[in-house]
């Protein structure tokens, strides 16, 4: 629990961010399902075409950058206030968002997020300052490459050409927080040059992109393999998952998330620069779902209390939001690759249900530990 001047204060508008960033995955969801073929009501005309940009920018940006704000903002000695500066990336970027969801695309949308970019480079520039080590230049590089990224959507880029900048940024934002817990196993010299080649042909592929996109694009993928490849090999969540609880449930997240950033990488190897139609949905989504939201899933445990402030027990029932995420991966991704569309709006459908189960488990155990937290009434004797 934070005792620390203004962090009371700080619980509200850190709610009100998350309240911001679950809104935009709901309707980013919405617009998927439209995406696929789904009959809904489109709510906005722009919406089915902003669904990459809500997904990555609108839940992922405010998500990542909120939990950094968070972690940088906390007072360095006795007595310090909270550095609220660093709460600025998050709130600009749930202001643009809001504003893609109103239908103002054009560019005050876009702007305000790009601008939240802005804010999160920034904030990495004083965390490398303060730790100039490998880990912490690899997430600097995630929020640059979700800035790059931003950029060229703001200048009127067609999503195709944007979005592996923007799958930089989970990627190497994960990559980066699993290489400074990796550590704790005091990685060889070898373990470290292949984690830093492997990042390396990801950036490079991505820069390649516009020279040669078919090109590009596997060599991006080959550094996502490799990446995965690393991640299973050398993360502490192999270790960790022969324990029980919470422990085994988080490395079962990361896992299963590093075996579909391999998926992706390989598909992307295998497919090239494509530009649509199911392979490109099993590229990105093999990224931005299988493997970002079991890190999401994983990780939330622990981000919701930094965040809220709420301690958060771990549950059984997690596992039923986990297995049909990834059930649901397999049946989308086999009728992307099969051809079959039927299977692939099924696996979209229950991808989204598997986020709904996984909003409602979450939102019941922050309401017990709430309760539990709730002093006893007294009873006075009559």
């Amino acid at each position: 629990m934070n005792h620390e001047p203004g962090a009371a204060w700080l619980k509200v508008p850190r709610a009100v961010l998350l309240a911001v960033a679950l809104l935009v995955l709901l309707t980013a969801m919405w617009a998927g399902l439209i995406r696929m073929g789904w009959v809904l009501p489109p709510i906005q005309p722009m919406l089915p075409a902003l669904h990459g940009p809500l997904m990555v920018c609108g839940f992922l940006g405010v998500l990542l950058s909120l939990e950094r704000a968070v972690a940088l903002s906390a007072p360095l000695k006795p007595g310090e206030r909270p550095a609220r500066r660093y709460y600025l990336s998050p709130l600009l970027t749930a202001l643009g968002s809001l504003a893609l969801l109103v239908g103002v695309a054009d560019w005050p949308g876009p702007l305000l997020i790009t601008l939240g970019s802005v804010g999160l480079v920034l904030v990495f520039v004083v965390i490398i300052r303060r730790q100039p080590t490998l880990f912490t230049v690899v997430m600097g590089l995630g929020a640059l490459t979700w800035l790059v990224g931003n950029v060229l959507w703001l200048s009127g880029q067609p999503i195709f050409n944007v979005v592996l900048w923007w799958v930089g940024f989970p990627l190497l934002t994960v990559a980066g927080e699993r290489l400074e817990l990796s550590r704790l196993f005091k990685l060889s010299v070898f373990s470290r040059a292949t984690f830093l080649a492997a990042s390396t042909v990801f950036l490079a592929g991505a820069a390649l992109l516009p020279v040669d996109r078919d090109l590009g694009t596997r060599l991006a993928g080959l550094g996502e393999l490799a990446l995965a490849l690393w991640l299973i090999r050398c993360d502490m969540a192999g270790r960790t998952v022969r324990r029980t609880g919470l422990t085994r449930y988080i490395a079962i997240c990361l896992l299963l998330g590093y075996g579909w950033l391999g998926v992706g990488g390989a598909v992307s190897i295998v497919q090239g620069g494509v530009l649509a139609g199911p392979a490109y949905d099993a590229m990105l989504h093999t990224l931005f779902v299988g493997f970002a939201m079991s890190m999401i899933f994983g990780h939330a445990p622990i981000i919701l209390p930094a965040i809220l402030g709420i301690p958060v027990s771990y549950r059984a029932a997690y596992y039923a939001h986990l297995g049909l995420l990834h059930a649901s991966m397999l049946l989308r991704i086999w009728g992307d690759l099969a051809g079959d569309l039927t299977l692939r709006q099924w696996g979209g459908m229950l991808n989204v249900i598997a986020l709904l189960l996984f909003m409602a488990n979450t939102a019941y155990t922050v309401r017990i530990a709430r309760q539990q937290a709730q002093p006893a009434p007294l009873h006075l004797a009559s």
